[in-house]
């Protein structure tokens, strides 16, 4: 429907043309009764009524010495429904960017000084269709956490996890529809991992950086893995310490971010092969 959608769009772009078919709407005119009720010279009116017709938008049929055009519901009716879909898509979307607006505006108005967020926990629990071993790997090998440790609109484009207490994690990512890197990084974080308990238990710190280079605040992040009724039930903490007053846009992005991410861990986990 996309192609159609465009032509019947540019077709009504003109407001010449919007005038016949609000005219045709009506009911059925000849070219000449067009172009006078239009107030417009015939052979301009012939040229829009041949570009509504390409659209699909009128047909047209000769009775006598005269062409008459007729209008097209079904062609409105597609337009529509398309401009419909389009709503309702963007009314999804809308609420979650309100949302978040919401939240931004909270978190700003509550970074009032340094420390500011220090201590507030997140708490997330998924229940994960695979075993424990297969969770670790998802978690711990960067190959696999690439296709999962971002939201929605972003993608990993560099990430180092070392899965050793001490070992070194970096994450940067970009916009998802970004594929080239020609946009600005959309954020990046550095941190060590803590403890490594295969199969049980993974903690990390990591402090996403602000535009200048320093730290917005520190994360403490544990997983805790246990197997469960579908497979693995996984639970996971987030805490923040060291935060500044500069953190409250990465601090409202939190709860929705990260619950986003984990979703999308429970759905690579479910298509892994086994």
């Amino acid at each position: 429907m996309l192609r159609g959608m465009d032509a019947l769009l540019a077709a009504l772009a003109d407001p010449a043309r919007r005038r016949l078919v609000t005219l045709l709407a009506e009911r059925p005119h000849p070219v000449g009764v067009l172009a006078q009720l239009a107030e417009a010279r015939q052979p301009q009116t012939t040229k829009h009524l041949q570009t509504l017709e390409r659209a699909g938008l009128v047909v047209s049929q000769r009775t006598g010495q005269r062409r008459v055009y007729a209008l097209r519901p079904a062609a409105l009716r597609e337009l529509a429904a398309e401009l419909d879909r389009l709503a309702e898509a963007a009314e999804r979307a809308g609420a979650g960017f309100a949302r978040h607006g919401l939240s931004l505006r909270a978190e700003r108005h509550n970074a009032t000084g340094p420390g500011w967020a220090d201590d507030r926990s997140f708490r997330f629990r998924r229940a994960l269709d695979g075993p424990p071993a297969l969770i670790w790997r998802h978690l711990t090998e960067a190959e696999l956490l690439a296709a999962w440790w971002t939201p929605d609109d972003l993608r990993v484009s560099e990430l180092v996890f070392e899965a050793r207490p001490g070992g070194r994690i970096v994450q940067e990512y970009r916009d998802a529809l970004d594929p080239g890197d020609a946009d600005v990084v959309a954020g990046r974080a550095e941190g060590a991992v803590e403890d490594v308990r295969p199969g049980e238990r993974l903690t990390y710190r990591l402090s996403p950086l602000l535009p200048g280079g320093e730290a917005a605040f520190t994360a403490h992040v544990e997983f805790r893995l246990r197997p469960g009724a579908a497979g693995t039930d996984l639970d996971v903490t987030y805490r923040i310490t060291g935060s500044t007053i500069d953190s409250a846009d990465i601090v409202a992005g939190i709860g929705t971010g990260f619950g986003q991410s984990l979703d999308k861990l429970a759905t690579t986990v479910r298509e892994s092969p086994r």
